[in-house]
């Protein structure tokens, strides 16, 4: 199977985007120095488009289609993620309660943290149980600037 990528510029840094022509694969920030890849498969042309919309506050919901890989846990995980409302957070004990497996908020939290598809499937909106900001893979700062987009009133 194909697959084509693409580097999109956000207000937080480069982000790889990958697809195998079906579905978005991979969507993660590229913090080093890349060659721009500026493939023009429809799918990568049209999470650009929704991507700066996001970050123009002008959309809250993606409507690219996702296929991610990984264990049936993560993949659970990841769905439940996508039950975080825009601009709502949850700590990592509601979101495994959530989940369905309240003794699973390291599990949980270790899933979150290999999480294919930033920003989409919203690991961002998981923050600690006494709430603090907690971690993120793509840095703190931004998980502070996308919470921070999110609780702004929408254009």
């Amino acid at each position: 199977m194909s697959r084509f990528s693409r580097i999109i510029s956000t207000p937080i840094g480069d982000m790889i985007a990958v697809t195998d022509g079906v579905a978005l694969i991979y969507l993660d920030f590229v913090d080093e120095d890349t060659q721009k890849e500026y493939y023009s498969n429809s799918l990568l042309l049209q999470l650009e488009e929704e991507l700066n919309e996001y970050f123009s506050k002008k959309r809250q919901i993606f409507t690219v289609p996702l296929c991610v890989s990984g264990t049936n846990f993560q993949k659970g995980v990841w769905d439940t993620l996508l039950k975080i409302p825009f601009g709502k957070t949850l700590s990592y004990a509601q979101e495994a309660k959530l989940f369905g497996n309240p003794k699973a908020t390291r599990a949980v939290a270790n899933a979150n943290s290999k999480n294919p598809i930033s920003i989409i499937i919203p690991c961002h909106r998981v923050i600690a149980s006494n709430g603090a900001i907690g971690g993120y893979s793509g840095g703190v700062w931004r998980k502070e600037f996308l919470l921070s987009l999110e609780r702004a009133e929408l254009a």
